[in-house]
């Protein structure tokens, strides 16, 4: 298989958790597992923003990057942290010309057996959610077609990402309307069943009911619905009185 047609299956492959369910976990290790194979590189990692905005190690190509990924993040210095606060590609043809700037980083990736680091953002405008960070074992820049594809690579990802982000919160949001909107109907139907029984208008079946839910540490919509079902007795609501306050301490007895 030619690199044009892997590069086409790539793209292919990332481009169809836009539009079908997929795992996030599986996707990233399939985007680094592409990188390798496209690119002239021999390892590559991804790190993502969690919801505090610390980075975290999602996916590797080798447990080499993975533990070097780990390196970075526990001693917070190299060039794939420097690439998510910037949100620019940071590229480190010889990391030995870098061993003044990352001293503990550049030793530790030379270990390894890389010599080459090529840090680029994942990112959609202003956004940053983490980075796809290449390793090569000789000293070199990507050359400009790589570059651009390992950049492609990364969009991709990203915008996959922030698409099933939004869709979850989406999703939220509507289980929070819905639960609103569910709670808001029982409430009213309880306000009709106590103000019928209790001769009351809506108001005031509205406060006895408010009113025995704070005097039983109970939840408003959990009285209701009790009340609606028949499981909790309306008599008691109808009937419950405000809480008592304890009379403040005398002046002279707090004084003794």
């Amino acid at each position: 298989m030619d690199q044009e047609q892997q590069l086409s299956e790539a793209f292919v492959a990332l481009a169809d958790s836009l539009v079908a369910d997929y795992d996030v976990a599986d996707l990233l290790r399939r985007l680094a597992d592409h990188c390798v194979t496209l690119l002239d590189v021999a390892a590559a990692g991804l790190l993502l923003a969690d919801q505090r905005g610390s980075l975290q190690v999602v996916a590797a190509s080798s447990e080499t990057s993975r533990l070097l990924e780990l390196f970075q993040l526990q001693h917070d210095q190299g060039p794939c942290l420097d690439c998510y606060h910037t949100g620019t590609a940071v590229t480190v043809p010889d990391v030995d010309l870098a061993a003044r700037r990352w001293p503990i980083f550049t030793a530790e990736t030379r270990a390894a057996g890389y010599r080459s680091v090529h840090a680029l953002p994942m990112r959609l405008r202003d956004e940053v959610i983490g980075t796809l960070n290449l390793f090569g074992t000789r000293p070199g820049r990507l050359d400009d077609a790589d570059a651009r594809i390992g950049q492609a690579l990364a969009d991709v990802a990203t915008i996959a990402i922030l698409q099933e982000r939004a869709i979850r919160h989406q999703e939220m949001l509507a289980e929070q309307l819905q639960h609103a909107l569910t709670s808001r109907v029982v409430i009213e139907q309880a306000k009709g069943v106590l103000a019928e029984r209790g001769s009351l208008d809506m108001d005031q079946a509205f406060n006895r009911l408010r009113r025995h839910a704070r005097n039983t540490n109970t939840r408003l919509t959990d009285l209701a619905r009790g009340i609606v079902d028949g499981t909790v007795d309306s008599t008691a609501v109808l009937t419950s009185h405000r809480r008592r306050q304890p009379p403040p301490p005398s002046i002279r007895g707090s004084a003794r």
